[in-house]
């Protein structure tokens, strides 16, 4: 008789009737209508907190890839630039570093700082001089040409210009553009600047607004003689099959260089840019995590409250066999399904924004009549967003993790319940 009163009596860990009085306590009635209050602001605190972290991080993860794909599609990963004497020999340095393994692309380059203007407006720029065979190895170009063409780059005094620049010169493919360099013919009464008007050949259009605004192509020969080089290049662009990994080629690339250079990779280049990024991103993250946090801290007072009120309850299960264990159980059930639910949609809700982040910046851009992440302000022309399966994964445990630890002490306080207490003057 004793054992089967002992047993009768010993449940299983989140038996069914511990599930069945948390969603009682869930949904409460009308004199308990406070306590529902605060749970629901839990529930929004923290489905808001993870789908607006999932969201922010996965804009930020994809802005830094978008602008790290237009800055490496443009400019080279390595940067060889001359020592002790200039680059007259960069014909066959470039060929020596071709065929370096690793490398794709070594592109002698011209650089040279020039006015673009137009009858209608002018515009600082910088021209680079380039070989048609490199420009059309430059993916990020050659792919985007939106007006005219690349072909026969080399054979004539043609230029190519970006979209933005064409736009705000009022120009477009085969009209002119003339070029204004401080640097031009030495003449008795000076240096004069030098003035000519060029071509334009191809109108490009990379999606990076700094880029499209402020590059002029021009072929390589002519950038020399416009520059007044003596047969040299300013440098020359290397590009990489893994720029992440560029450690491995500075090496190599010295040594194939043949002569004395100075060696810039893309991380040195860019350095304040990204880590102005990555310092951004991490503050956001733990600013936004405030958010999933103050949520489960409603969670808490909400519980307590619950617990309060619930007190008799709690006695009368006691008195009729409940362990302190099933009672810690039942309370834990019901606030961990707040954070757990409110983890779950927020979620979802983050995944769909993510997925459709660029249609539903140009419908607010449509409602509210203004230009939402302006190219100007942000370089890109679009909204990314990359998700990270990681970061994801580390939101969604880090807001389970809190939604659990703010169950723990209402719930032992539940537990701890004394049912002689609690119905002393019920």
């Amino acid at each position: 008789m004793d054992e089967t009163m002992t047993e009768t009596k010993q449940t299983a860990p989140f038996a069914p009737f511990e599930w069945m009085l948390s969603a009682r306590y869930l949904r409460a009635r009308r004199k308990e209508g406070f306590i529902s209050v605060i749970a629901g602001f839990s529930f929004l605190g923290i489905m808001l907190g993870v789908a607006t972290l999932i969201i922010v991080m996965a804009v930020m993860n994809g802005f830094r890839k978008e602008l790290l794909d237009k800055i490496l599609g443009l400019n080279g990963h390595i940067l060889v630039q001359p020592l002790e004497s200039p680059l007259t020999d960069w014909k066959d340095v470039a060929d020596r570093l071709s065929q370096v393994q690793g490398i794709r692309l070594a592109a002698p380059v011209v650089d040279g700082q020039a006015l673009a203007s137009s009858p209608w407006n002018a515009s600082g720029v910088l021209v680079r001089g380039i070989r048609s065979d490199d420009l059309n190895n430059l993916t990020s170009i050659a792919k985007n040409i939106k007006q005219g063409s690349l072909e026969g780059f080399d054979d004539g005094q043609g230029v190519a210009i970006g979209r933005r620049l064409a736009d705000q010169l009022s120009l477009h493919a085969g009209d002119s553009v003339t070029l204004v360099a401080s640097k031009g013919a030495v003449t008795p009464m000076g240096t004069t600047p030098r003035i000519k008007p060029y071509k334009i050949v191809a109108v490009f259009e990379i999606g990076m607004s700094e880029y499209d605004l402020g590059f002029v192509f021009m072929p390589l020969a002519e950038a020399q003689a416009y520059f007044n080089r003596s047969n040299d290049v300013t440098s020359i662009e290397v590009f990489t099959t893994n720029p992440d990994k560029i450690d491995a080629f500075r090496k190599a690339v010295t040594e194939a260089a043949g002569r004395p250079v100075f060696l810039v990779d893309w991380r040195q280049r860019n350095s304040t840019f990204f880590n102005a990024l990555q310092v951004e991103r991490n503050v956001m993250f733990l600013i936004l995590t405030m958010i999933v946090l103050v949520a489960a801290l409603n969670i808490v007072s909400g519980l307590i409250m619950l617990v309060k009120d619930k007190g008799s309850d709690i006695a009368i299960l006691r008195t009729m066999g409940a362990s302190q264990g099933s009672i810690m159980r039942v309370f834990l059930i019901t606030g961990a399904s707040i954070g757990v639910v409110g983890t779950l949609v927020g979620f979802f809700v983050g995944l769909v924004i993510c997925l459709n982040i660029e249609s539903i910046r140009q419908f607010l851009s449509w409602l509210t009549s203004t230009e939402l992440f302006s190219p100007e302000l942000y370089f890109l022309s679009k909204l990314p967003a990359e998700i990270d399966v990681g970061e994801t994964t580390a939101v969604v445990i880090m807001a389970l993790t809190l939604s659990f630890l703010a169950t723990l002490y209402p719930s032992w306080r539940a537990a701890r319940l004394d049912p002689v207490e609690a119905l002393r003057y019920e």
